[in-house]
Order: C-alpha cells, then sequence, then structure tokens
C-alpha cells in the first residue's frame, strides 16, 4: 500500500465524517428527524446518497469517484469486525471490575428474554425465505429472486445497520457474487426497520398509557427535549464516558481497549489463515468475526481468571464500537446500490410489511403470555425496538414509558440479549453453512427449526419462572401470621 492509497482513504473519512457532522446538525434542527429518533449515521448516509453520483448522476452536488463509493460499500465489513470482536469484552463483569451472578429468580426471565428476542431473529428469516418462496413459485416468473434473498429481513431488523453492513462482506467471504445487491437490500430494510419501529413503538406507548397498561407512565407525555434533538447543553446532566482504567502518562485508556480489541482481530485473522491451510472448507467458510468472537471470549475469561477485570469498562469499549458502527452505517448507506434493490422493489416492500406485522404480533402477545403481569409492556417495548432496529432504539422506548428504568426489563433484556452473542456461536456457523450452499428451502427450514428450539427453551424458562413464584408464595404467606402476632 502507498501513501497515496492512504491518503485516498483518509480523504474518504472525511467525507464521512461531514456527512455525519450534518447528520448531527440537522437531528438538532428538524422536528421530523427528532420524533423519528433518527440517528445522525443514518440522515448523514441518505444526504450522501441522495446528493451524490449514485442517485443524481453527473448533476450530483457531493462529487465523489466510483473508488470512493466502492470502499465505502467495503468500510462496514471491515469495521464490523472488532466491532463483533467487543462483544464478549466485559461479560460477566460489573462496573467495579468483578464478576456478577444471576439469581434465581432473575434467570427464567433473563432466559425468557434470550428465547423470545432469537425466536424473532428466526421468525423474521422465516418471514424473509417464505417471501422468496412466494414470489418464486407463484409470481409467473416476473421475479427472479437470487437463492438467499430473504436472509437480508433478519439481518436488518434483530441485527440493524451494523449487521446489515456486515452481510456483502459475509456473502463475499462465502462466495456469493451478489454480495452487493444483498447488502443494499438489508441496508434498506435497516432503515425502515428503525424507522417504523420507533414510530409503531412511540404510537404503542401512548395506546398502553392510556389503556393503563404501562407500570410507570400512566398518562403519555412529551418526550424530554434533549432526547429528541440528541444532546444536551446542561453540562451537570452530561454522562461520562467511562472510567480511566489507566494513567495517560503509560497509555489512554481508549488506547488500551482498541489495541484489546484490534489485537483480537489479528489473532482471528492468523486463526483463519491457519485453518484455510486444513484445506476444510467449513472453516474457510465462516466469516472472520466469528473467529474474533471466540477468541475475545478467551481473552475476557483470561482476564477475569487473572483477576485483571479493573482493566475494562465497558462503556469505554462502547464508546469506541459506537464510533466504529456511525462510520459503518453512514457508508452503508452512502452507497446503496439503489437501482439493484428497485430491482427487488415488490417482494422487498412486502416482505418488510409482513415482517414489520408478524415481529409487532409476535413481541406483545408473547410477552403478554410469559411476563403476564410482570412489567410485560415494558419488557415488550425494549424487545420491539431492538427488534426492528439496534439495542439503543429499545433503551430509548423504555426510556419514554420508565425514564428511570425503574422496572427490571432494561437489566433481563440486557442479559438475555448477551446470550445471543454465545448461542451464536453454535448456531451461526449452522446457519451460514446452510447459507452458503443450500436452497433457499433449506434456509426457511432451518430457520423453522431454529424458532422451534427457542420456543421451547422460552417455554421452559416460564416454567422455571413458575415454579420458583409457587415456592415464593408459601413463604410469604408463612410471614404473615408471624409478623401479626409479634405485634400481640
Amino acid at each position: 500500500m502507498t501513501s497515496a492509497l492512504l491518503t485516498d482513504l483518509l480523504c474518504c473519512l472525511a467525507v464521512l465524517s461531514g456527512l455525519l457532522l450534518l447528520g448531527t446538525f440537522l437531528r438538532a434542527k428538524v422536528k421530523l428527524f427528532q420524533q423519528l429518533f433518527l440517528p445522525a449515521s443514518v440522515i448523514g448516509g441518505f444526504i450522501g446518497l441522495l446528493f451524490g453520483p449514485i442517485v443524481m448522476g453527473d448533476h450530483a452536488i457531493i462529487r465523489v469517484s466510483q473508488d470512493w463509493i466502492n470502499t465505502w460499500s467495503l468500510l462496514p465489513g471491515i469495521l464490523i469486525v472488532p466491532v463483533f470482536a467487543s462483544v464478549p469484552l466485559g461479560m460477566f463483569m460489573n462496573s467495579s471490575g468483578k464478576t456478577t451472578g444471576m439469581g434465581g429468580k432473575t434467570a427464567p426471565n433473563v432466559l425468557k428474554a434470550f428465547g423470545l428476542f432469537a425466536a424473532i431473529g428466526a421468525l423474521q428469516n422465516m418471514i424473509g425465505y417464505g417471501t422468496n418462496l412466494f414470489f418464486t413459485y407463484f409470481g409467473g416468473g416476473k421475479y427472479q429472486l437470487y437463492r438467499t434473498f430473504g436472509y437480508e429481513l433478519s439481518a436488518g431488523y434483530t441485527g440493524g445497520h451494523g449487521t446489515a453492513g456486515a452481510v456483502g462482506k459475509i456473502l463475499e467471504g462465502l462466495g456469493i457474487e451478489y454480495w452487493a445487491t444483498a447488502q443494499g437490500i438489508a441496508v434498506t430494510t435497516a432503515t425502515v426497520g428503525i424507522i417504523g419501529g420507533m414510530i409503531i413503538g412511540i404510537i404503542a406507548i401512548n395506546m398502553a398509557a392510556k389503556q393503563g397498561k404501562t407500570s410507570i407512565l400512566k398518562k403519555p407525555g412529551d418526550i424530554p427535549a434533549s432526547m429528541a434533538k440528541g444532546y444536551t447543553t446542561d453540562i451537570s446532566k452530561q454522562g461520562s464516558m467511562g472510567r480511566e482504567t489507566f494513567m495517560n502518562s503509560s497509555i489512554e485508556t481508549t488506547t488500551f481497549h482498541l489495541a484489546l480489541m484490534l489485537g483480537g482481530c489479528g489473532l482471528a485473522y492468523a486463526a483463519l489463515n491457519l485453518l484455510k491451510r486444513t484445506g476444510i472448507a467449513a472453516f474457510a467458510s465462516l466469516p472472520v468475526w466469528i473467529y474474533a468472537m471466540v477468541i475475545m471470549f478467551g481473552i475476557n475469561a483470561l482476564l477475569i481468571k487473572l483477576k485483571l477485570n479493573w482493566m475494562i469498562d465497558t462503556k469505554v469499549k462502547a464508546k469506541i464500537t459506537g464510533a466504529m458502527s456511525d462510520f459503518a452505517i453512514v457508508a452503508a448507506i452512502a452507497s446503496l446500490p439503489v437501482k439493484a434493490v428497485f430491482a427487488y422493489a415488490v417482494p422487498l416492500i412486502v416482505m418488510m410489511a409482513v415482517g414489520m406485522v408478524a415481529t409487532y404480533v409476535f413481541v406483545f402477545k408473547m410477552h403478554d403470555v410469559f411476563f403476564k403481569g410482570d412489567y410485560s409492556f415494558e419488557r415488550a417495548i425494549i424487545c420491539w425496538g431492538t427488534a426492528t432496529g439496534v439495542m439503543i432504539t429499545g433503551m430509548m422506548l423504555l426510556k419514554i414509558c420508565d425514564p428511570d428504568y425503574d422496572t427490571p426489563a432494561l437489566a433481563d433484556f440486557s442479559m438475555g440479549f448477551s446470550l445471543i452473542s454465545l448461542s451464536g456461536l453454535i448456531t451461526q456457523p449452522i446457519t451460514l453453512g446452510v447459507l452458503a450452499t443450500g436452497s433457499t428451502m433449506s434456509n426457511f427450514t432451518l430457520a423453522a427449526i431454529l424458532f422451534l428450539i427457542y420456543m421451547v427453551i422460552t417455554s421452559a424458562a416460564g416454567g422455571l419462572s413458575k415454579m420458583f413464584s409457587r415456592k415464593a408464595e408459601p413463604a410469604l404467606a408463612g410471614d404473615t401470621p408471624s409478623s401479626g402476632s409479634s405485634g400481640n
């Protein structure tokens, strides 16, 4: 690589930075963007797309070369590796640097949260591949859908823009030539998901408040201006970026965390290249971020074993990965292959619409079933926001009806969400193996099997929850007479 190429890359990032800053400004000033809670990265990405050469051609206001657009399209797949790799870092550690555990009463709720969210992803895959099968067999030959069309629904809805931007890298690694189109479709579903999820979520909160279904919020209120605008000028209310685990005279805390994350990625690439030499296709077909996650689980376990928990602060890690995700999202949207995506407009619209309705019905109905009388709406709203956008979307929706996070919804869902990473080490190799060579029906069948497995896990956790409740009732009943007799 020459200095000219590095300079070109720096200039590419500079344009993306400008789009991010413009998106931040528009989020702070435009009411519509505030009402939709659109991230600056999404706003900036669409500005780059709409006013760039992809949409405007020779009349583009933002003039960039095709090489830059190609770089933007590849950037999400690269940045997502350290983002995924960092997920295990800091797991089972609390803010004081000590390991944490789950009590018997909490564990079933965490498992239910995990099972339901994982089932949603499988359900969305079923809808995606089902749409493919429907248009293939009943479309009269009018729609020529590629074999894996449908995978993008879950990647965009439950995965969010970060995962959607990685779809291209995953498919490219599997040797699938239409990876750029698939990435564009995934980014489209992610955008529709985050906008639709936020709008429907706010409507659902207002309806639930009026019907008395919310535990904390008794009547619909205005969303805080700072949350809508995306910033606060009150310094006393501005949050902290995290603990400084190292003295800057030695190394910056952010530098240490970044070095650990990138070091894990480097080991993952080395492991992948080594395993490729074995000639076993299964090793070569797995994306590098799976190896990175496995390695980071090992690094995290080693830190806990050596009592070096104090080195890691999950807030610092989150800020670093958040910055990477912002650049990945703005790059993915700004390089969206609009013409290729439009070729699949009808099945794409049907898939997204059915996916949104089915996700809504499943989330709120199932949470009523498994969490009845136990903050079911608050648990459902954070799950809904995350299942159509990202974790922060779910947290924002929850904050509207539970401003101080007084309910256990956030804590239980966060731990359940973390289990997705652990289960993914088992399910992802299988899913990607079928994705690489299997038919659309094979992918649909696998999604259906996973859906049933996750629902069995949820039902089993529900049984545990009822068992703990029955055990608690006699103890509570026994306390009442004794407290009364002591007063006589």
